[in-house]
């Protein structure tokens, strides 16, 4: 006996242009039949929650599949799998296209080279998937565009669960973070960290998509949008704070990236609150509470 259910949806031209768009999902338990082999013209992410299985490349050679774990059936490329036939095993997919699978292939989000992910704690994928799972009411006119942002935010969840990965954070990524606002070369941050700059790029490269120069680049502009917001620092101050010790060079380079001028941005994104800006990251789900103001609210002193 296997038990399953599953919706498939058929999104317009319009909603292609959202970047994804989920095309089905689904959700199985038990002893399931093998699949393939068989070539999809489009993406399905495929998440073993429980039980065993196994997955064959295109050569025929098979590959064991443990839970938790994630399979990646990409377009054109033949797949044959199956849950071991004494156990079964719990399974949850969604199949998905859109011209953002590119971008998300090339941050690494989505690794056709990799079919077979282990992962640590598929919870939060469950969940996307369960949201989706919900939306799939018949008659919901939300339909594509809350199936389609879901996907998004699957993959997210597919990248943070992946077992590779430390659950604080990968360690490399939140070394250059510590000291991306220091005048320091690739080279220099690779030998803080007892790497080469090859082992270095390569670290960068697997944990956020990106070369270390754009990563440092983007650690930098952040810190120092939020000190053109919050501050009424000298943009020479700033640039200097960011590890730019040429302001004129720092202007240059945040127009470009940015697309915007430094002081332009400040016009625009500068924020003067009591206090300052906390640097303590809120919960969302705990708020903090305003005063009540008027007659009735009781008094402060009491």
């Amino acid at each position: 006996m296997y038990h399953t259910w599953m919706r498939y949806f058929t999104p317009g031209p319009v909603h292609h242009r959202l970047g994804l768009v989920c095309l089905g999902v689904g959700l199985q338990h038990g002893t399931l039949p093998a699949v393939g082999p068989r070539t999809l013209d489009h993406h399905v992410a495929l998440v073993v929650t429980a039980g065993t299985g196994w997955y064959a490349a295109p050569d025929g050679r098979r590959q064991p599949v443990t839970a938790p774990a994630l399979i990646w059936l990409v377009p054109g490329v033949p797949h044959h799998y199956g849950a071991d036939p004494g156990h079964g095993w719990d399974e949850c997919f969604v199949d998905f296209a859109g011209p953002a699978t590119a971008t998300y292939t090339e941050l690494g989000y989505i690794e056709p080279a990799r079919p077979v992910v282990p992962l640590s704690d598929p919870a939060a994928a469950r969940a996307v998937v369960g949201r989706i799972a919900r939306a799939a009411r018949r008659g919901n006119p939300l339909l594509e565009v809350e199936t389609g942002a879901a996907v998004h935010e699957l993959l997210v969840a597919l990248r943070r669960a992946r077992a590779d990965l430390a659950p604080g954070g990968d360690p490399v990524l939140q070394a250059l973070a510590r000291d991306a606002c220091t005048p320091l070369t690739v080279a220099e941050h690779a030998a803080r960290q007892g790497m080469s700059p090859a082992a270095l790029r390569a670290a960068v490269r697997r944990g956020a998509g990106c070369s270390p120069k754009d990563y440092l680049l983007g650690v930098r502009l952040g810190r120092a949008k939020e000190l053109l917001a919050a501050t009424e620092l000298p943009v020479a101050a700033v640039a200097r704070r960011v590890g730019y010790d040429d302001p004129a060079y720092f202007s240059r380079l945040f127009t470009r990236r940015v697309g915007t001028a430094p002081v332009r941005f400040r016009a625009q994104q500068g924020r003067a609150v009591p206090g300052g800006w906390s640097r303590q990251v809120p919960d969302p789900d705990d708020p903090p509470q305003l005063a009540p103001d008027g007659p009735d609210a009781p008094d402060a002193a009491t």
